[in-house]
């Protein structure tokens, strides 16, 4: 167990040092390479990692299907959403700004930092619980409140000192250690029950109603090139680390190199969920649990390199999360303001740490609950996007009009159940959408009519 440790520790030591020292070589520009394992970094976490292999040892390899529909939904942003912005853009709502007025951009800004942050205290709380739970099992207990704040502490040490460049460079090795930690799982596996285990699994699912099924055909496909089109063409997260590429080939090279890059990695976490299937019968645990199980039967150095690796994942998006809320509230909300960037990217770990406290863990699937988290927001932020990029309007009344009746609608979706199970997350970005519309089309209707009586 000592060994186990070990690695950690280096992990810890190393990590800060070398993405520090990465980001401040002189007139080094960000390659793409580096700002697509970022971008994968970012959108997958320990929630990934723990509820991957359980969503496929009870579906099968139902989050490739997913990455069918990311493909089209990201190709999409590539071609007609990162021309919207400047190289080097702090903000992707100026855009917004721009193009309504700055109430709007506030509005759609605001609603990133507070979604943002409840669903990046998901995934700090969710991953606090698999890791403490190594460290007791290797004779090492730690409480959960301590090492959140440890995790949080050391994040936002190399965050400040680094800024976006130490995130991407940070985020790269981060992945790069948890891919190879999962490649070594799927050997271990290999070794131990030979190649029987990997057997024929469903890519999408069947059974229940289409709109309830975020693993459906039409659900992945269409639902999932549509949320797509949102977290990575809307999302001040996600779109940052393109805007940082040197040019807009290189941010495309970025966005559409990382959906490949997200799906091999979700097909080699099906792959080991599909597995424990023969190796790790279920026996009533929560599927979240069965992959962090495995990795205690792991050899010392091993299972110390896949808890490392679970920790790079939660620092990962954790350092993503708050350089981006520090750009957005300094960009859209005081732009002459008396804070810092690094004042409020502490501002913002404090309340990360808040929300992760006072989080309740989910009954089902960390990862589909941190996803539907962010889809209720992502319809109607879309929505005001193609408005801006489609309408020959510049009504920003309208749009907060279409903005409110979208959220309004999905909170209303939300209280939707088709036979006893809620409306999929892949869904609800399209039903923000429409509501958007339709929403801006009647306010706008309404001020006419006033007008012309």
């Amino acid at each position: 167990m000592l060994a186990s440790l070990l690695v950690i520790l280096l992990y810890l030591c190393f990590l800060p040092v070398i993405s520090i020292a990465l980001a401040r070589q002189p007139h080094k520009d960000l390659p793409p390479w580096a700002i697509c394992l970022s971008l994968v970094a970012t959108e997958t976490s320990t929630l990934t990692i723990v509820s991957v292999p359980g969503v496929a040892y009870l579906k099968g390899y139902v989050f490739v299907g997913l990455a069918i529909g990311y493909l089209i939904g990201r190709t999409a942003v590539a071609i007609w959403f990162l021309p919207l912005h400047e190289r080097g853009a702090t903000s992707i709502y100026r855009y917004i700004g721009q193009r309504f007025g700055t109430k709007l951009q506030k509005l759609l800004s605001g609603t990133f930092l507070i979604t943002r942050l409840v669903a990046e205290g998901v995934r700090l709380y969710a991953g606090m619980l698999p890791v403490s739970m190594l460290f007791a099992s290797m004779g090492y207990p730690v409480s959960d409140l301590i090492l959140l704040f440890l995790i949080v502490l050391l994040t936002l040490a190399y965050t400040i000192a680094g800024g976006l460049k130490a995130v991407v460079w940070s985020d790269s090795l981060q992945l790069g250690l948890y891919l190879g930690g999962s490649i070594a799982c799927l050997i271990v596996i290999w070794c131990r029950a030979g190649a029987a285990p990997f057997h024929w699994a469903p890519v999408f699912s069947h059974g229940l109603p289409v709109f309830t099924d975020p693993f459906s055909i039409a659900g992945a496909v269409i639902g999932g090139a549509i949320l797509a089109l949102a977290s990575h063409g809307t999302d001040q997260l996600m779109l940052q680390r393109c805007l940082a590429a040197k040019t807009l080939n290189g941010a495309r090279a970025a966005m559409i190199g990382s959906v490949f890059v997200v799906g091999g990695f979700f097909a080699l976490l099906s792959f080991i969920g599909v597995a424990l299937r023969d190796l790790m019968p279920a026996q009533g645990a929560r599927p979240d649990a069965l992959f962090p199980h495995f990795i205690l039967t792991l050899p010392p150095v091993l299972g110390g390199l896949m808890v490392a690796g679970i920790l790079a994942a939660t620092m990962g998006s954790l350092s993503s999360a708050m350089n981006a809320m520090a750009a957005a509230s300094r960009t859209d909300f005081m732009p002459h303001g008396p804070f810092s960037l690094r004042s409020l990217t502490a501002f913002w770990a404090f309340l990360l740490v808040l929300t992760a406290m006072l989080f309740s863990r989910p009954s089902g699937s960390a990862v589909v609950f941190g996803l539907s988290i962010a889809s209720y927001s992502y319809g109607a932020t879309l929505g005001v996007f193609l408005l801006a990029m489609i309408g020959h309007s510049r009504d920003e009344r309208a749009a907060i009009a279409g903005f409110i009746s979208a959220v309004i609608v999905l909170a209303l979706v939300s209280l939707i159940r088709i036979e006893g199970h809620s409306i999929a997350f892949p869904w609800l970005v399209p039903i923000g959408v429409a509501a958007t519309f339709a929403g801006a089309g009647t306010f706008s209707g309404l001020r006419r009519i006033g007008l012309q009586e």
